[in-house]
């Protein structure tokens, strides 16, 4: 019976020592912050009280910055930035230091702070590759994409998520796989290709419900929401919009619950539904700016001014939009584009720095090594054979010597590309967000002003036509601004760019025009990875859109077909049309006609126009 109660005694003691082992309690929270935010906040709380009891530094750090972890999936980024910072004083222990700093980088994105943001997750960047961990090192280069996503620059956006995705697929790493996906396909629906965003959020959130990742489930949702209101399926929006807002406040994470209600909102406005969106801006603004996360804030405040607008508050509209430019212009500016790009040339050229010192590390034990080798043969030897081992020595030193210049001036032509790459890429950002923020805003009020004149004053019906007719033309300008604000952030537009963007702008001339059948065929023959520059694929697209706008107003057409082939080493596109046709050498030629054929002329191509009074016209371009 003694030994019996000895061994239940043991029993509970063990038991109690390891249920008050920090790293237990630690390993216990991590592994479920995600899905129980409060339970994992609690378990940390107590393992660093244990921890600091027990002078355990390291255990302890851990737990404050697993806490931090916790607040930042929270939404209350300050908190999570203030307790990393408190770890890495505590422990100086490089894989916890590495975590920190990625975890400080996730924060200030969040909050607009892209420049701290980078110098933080190259910091992370560099300890993790000191240290060979591969899957940490992929997280931080997918986060460094999400920087440039944010900033515009989907180029090098993406070039760092297709890294990452490499090192997860290997790793057979879901959750990374799942990130990539979704981080790729903000890009792809950035950039107008809907039903490409739409494939990559799906499959992401087919990953999260797999791993049962609470939080991962809810931002793929509401991923999946924002394509279907692209999509103009609205019905299917709101439906995963709702879904999303409720994971999110089930998990407590209020700042998503802030973005969803944003994306409701907009929904509803867009609808004529602007009383019902109001409840959704003011929850969406209050949680946004309660957990500081910038882009919310800047996303309710340009939901207020838009919901002033349609209700004729023309002062507070004015007011909200001030404020809207006012932190947009403080979160995203090119100042802050710049001063990135540049850290990061210098991250590059420390890092080629640092290989080419390791190098010459190598060069010189090698040479010891053969320094070695020649006084060793020349304690046993003939002069000949020192003189031969002289000769031999030299020679190899010359030719590292070449081998050594030869790299080193790569790694000088590789920085002084990477940093003319960076300018350039500057440059196009800047005009094109001028382009949008500037004419584009300018435009839009243009036709909300003409649009408050006829709905607000009795104007004669011949006015009232003029001004419509100014509307219209106004809304076409926009149209066309945002097609040259999508060719010059691209440095190539493919075929497969080019087939979605004539195929979006067929489907609005077949809404616009509904007596009219359109056809939109592409032969086998044509590949869809070809790529033009993005002057030459403009203009391609712009003369297919005149030939297309020629034929809807004039023709008088029942069908318009639009067959794009290939023909030995050309692209023959070929437009045609069953209307009026028309006597080319009786009509005036207009500008539609000259600048198609101006547009033919800038891309070396051949426009030929066939046309009989009664039989249709046919435009055909050889490229």
């Amino acid at each position: 019976m003694r030994v019996l109660i000895c061994f239940l005694l043991c029993s509970v003691l063990c038991f109690g020592q390891n249920e008050e082992n920090p790293k237990t309690l630690n390993d216990s929270a991590i592994s479920i912050y995600k899905n129980n935010p409060k339970k994992a906040i609690s378990i940390l709380e107590k393992s660093k009280s244990i921890a600091k009891a027990q002078n355990q530094k390291f255990e302890e750090a851990r737990a404050i910055n697993g806490l931090g972890l916790v607040y930042r999936d929270l939404g209350d980024f300050n908190m999570a930035i203030e307790l990393s910072n408190q770890a890495t004083k505590i422990s100086a222990d490089s894989l916890l230091v590495a975590s920190a700093f990625n975890n400080i980088g996730v924060c200030k994105r969040q909050l607009g702070e892209y420049k701290e943001a980078l110098t933080y997750y190259l910091k992370a960047l560099d300890l993790y590759d000191a240290l060979d961990e591969k899957l940490k090192e992929a997280t931080v280069t997918n986060n460094i994409g999400m920087v440039y996503s944010y900033l515009g620059v989907n180029d090098k956006a993406i070039e760092y998520h297709l890294k990452a995705k490499d090192v997860f697929e290997a790793l057979d790493n879901k959750k990374g796989i799942s990130e990539v996906y979704n981080n790729i396909a903000i890009i792809y629906a950035n950039d107008g290709n809907l039903q490409k965003a739409l494939s990559y959020f799906k499959y992401s959130l087919n990953i999260e419900q797999v791993l049962d990742d609470k939080k991962g489930i809810a931002e793929s949702v509401n991923n999946v929401g924002a394509v279907f209101y692209y999509l103009q399926e609205i019905d299917s929006a709101m439906v995963y919009f709702t879904k999303s807002a409720f994971i999110e406040k089930q998990i407590g994470n209020y700042a998503g619950v802030g973005a969803s209600y944003n994306n409701m909102a907009q929904v509803l406005m867009e609808y004529n539904r602007a009383k019902e969106a109001k409840k959704y801006i003011d929850s969406a603004y209050y949680y946004a700016t309660t957990y500081d996360v910038a882009v919310d804030v800047e996303t309710a405040l340009q939901n207020y001014s838009q919901y002033y607008e349609v209700t004729n508050d023309k002062d507070k509209a004015l007011s909200y939009y001030k404020e809207f430019s006012k932190v947009r212009d403080s979160v995203l500016n090119l100042e802050t584009t710049s001063k990135i790009a540049e850290l990061e040339i210098e991250f590059q050229t420390e890092k080629k720095e640092k290989e080419i010192l390791s190098q010459r590390a190598d060069l010189a034990e090698k040479e010891l090594d053969l320094s070695k080798k020649n006084i060793y043969i020349l304690g046993l030897g003939a002069l000949a054979v020192v003189l031969g081992l002289l000769g031999y020595l030299f020679y190899n030193q010359q030719k590292l010597k070449n081998r050594q210049l030869k790299k080193e001036n790569q790694l000088k032509d590789a920085l002084i590309k990477i940093e003319t790459q960076s300018k350039l890429q500057e440059q196009r950002l800047r005009i094109s967000r001028d382009l949008h923020d500037n004419i584009g805003a300018q435009l839009t009020f243009i036709i909300s002003s003409l649009d408050n004149l006829k709905y607000g004053f009795k104007i004669p019906e011949k006015l009232g036509n003029k001004i419509k007719g100014i509307s219209e033309f106004t809304s076409t300008t926009i149209h066309e601004l945002r097609d040259t604000i999508w060719a010059m952030n691209k440095d190539k537009i493919t075929f497969e760019d080019l087939q979605i963007r004539i195929s979006n702008f067929i489907d609005q001339a077949n809404l616009a025009a509904q007596n009219i059948k359109f056809n939109f065929n592409v032969d086998k023959s044509v590949d869809s990875d070809m790529a033009f520059t993005s002057v030459k694929g403009m203009n391609v697209y712009r003369i297919i859109q005149e030939a297309i706008n020629n034929a809807v107003k004039y023709a008088e057409a029942s069908a318009i077909d639009v067959d794009i082939s290939m023909q030995e080493d050309a692209m023959i596109i070929r437009i045609k049309d069953d209307g009026k046709g028309f006597n080319e050498a009786t009509i005036n030629h207009g500008n539609g006609l000259n600048n198609m054929r101006k547009r033919s002329e800038d891309i070396k191509g051949q426009l030929t126009i066939q046309s009989e009074i009664g039989q249709g016209t046919t435009v055909e371009v050889k490229i």
